[in-house]
């Protein structure tokens, strides 16, 4: 059987999406600059089709991105110094920040006026992963609160957390939006502080790729898209973005997102510019070195990508 051969349309030539693995550690409003970058479509305007996945838990990073099996990544400058503590130098480096202050907020069983010093006797149900804590843990310290004064509780990751809490477990616990405010919406629970009020601006989390990957145009096409993302997350109303990123917050109401995201905004959680501050990394390695992570300071160079 003849089968003509039509000569394809201008259509027909344009490229296909090019495919970006995003993988993140951790899933929350607070992340909203590359939710955003996904769900306002400013990747899919460069071209680029973001597979968005959380890390899985039986894999290790390092040999995730040395098998090609991720582009980018959402995590910290804390991420590195275990690897460079133990003489690691080819991993990931930190391209660019997400959050400049801490995005922990604490709710409480109570409505009444709310000091830092109320922690101490009081049972808190802490977020126990390594970043999470060390700040935690140094804010308080800021505040002039004794940690050992605090009857802190290991319930889990921050879904155990949530749901423990909803339960009626705990006075104090400490979550990401917008699982406290919808603690607060559906009765639960009350937002009585933020974390970030009480803490200087800081290398709190960022994005990491491989070097190879950091000089590809897939690199800048991926970053003219997150620089459009910070400065539309900074100027948007709150509602209008949740509306954009509510499908990937299902379990939570658009009134909790929207609440989430317009705290995170009044705090100044985000960035203007896409760079990760020699100030801001040395006050987050303060901070490790102040719980008690590490003892010693590790170099920013060996961390943190050159400016392109």
């Amino acid at each position: 059987m003849y089968l003509s051969r039509k000569v394809p349309s201008p259509v027909q030539f344009q490229a296909m999406p090019d495919p970006i693995r995003i993988m993140v550690y951790r899933h929350s409003a607070f992340y909203t600059p590359l939710l955003a970058a996904i769900a306002a479509g400013f990747l899919a305007e460069e071209g680029l089709e973001p597979e968005y996945f959380t890390k899985p838990r039986d894999k290790n990073l390092y040999e995730m991105f040395r098998r090609g099996e991720v582009d980018v990544m959402q995590a910290a400058v804390s991420t590195s110094w275990d690897p460079l503590s133990k003489g690691i130098h080819d991993i990931p480096r930190h391209f660019a920040p997400i959050n400049r202050r801490d995005g922990f907020f604490i709710a409480g069983s109570s409505a009444k006026p709310f000091s830092w010093k109320d922690l101490e006797g009081a049972e808190l149900m802490a977020d126990h992963a390594q970043q999470p804590l060390a700040m935690l843990k140094y804010a308080l310290h800021l505040q002039g609160v004794s940690w050992p004064k605090i009857k802190v509780v290991d319930a889990g990751g921050p879904d155990a957390m949530y749901r423990a809490f909803r339960e009626g477990r705990g006075d104090f616990v400490h979550l990401q939006g917008p699982a406290p405010q919808q603690l607060e919406e559906d009765g639960h629970g009350h937002v009585v502080a933020c974390v970030g009020d009480v803490m200087p601006p800081l290398a709190f989390s960022s994005l990491m790729a491989m070097p190879a990957f950091l000089k590809s145009d897939k690199a800048r096409a991926f970053m003219r898209a997150y620089r459009r993302s910070l400065k539309w997350v900074q100027e948007a109303p709150a509602g209008q973005i949740a509306e954009r990123e509510q499908r990937f917050f299902t379990d939570y109401s658009l009134n909790s997102l929207t609440a989430a995201i317009a705290r995170y905004q009044k705090l100044g959680t985000w960035p203007a510019d896409p760079v990760i501050s020699r100030e801001e990394y040395e006050v987050s390695m303060t901070a490790f070195i102040h719980a008690g992570v590490f003892d010693r300071r590790f170099s920013y160079e060996d961390v943190v990508w050159p400016e392109s």
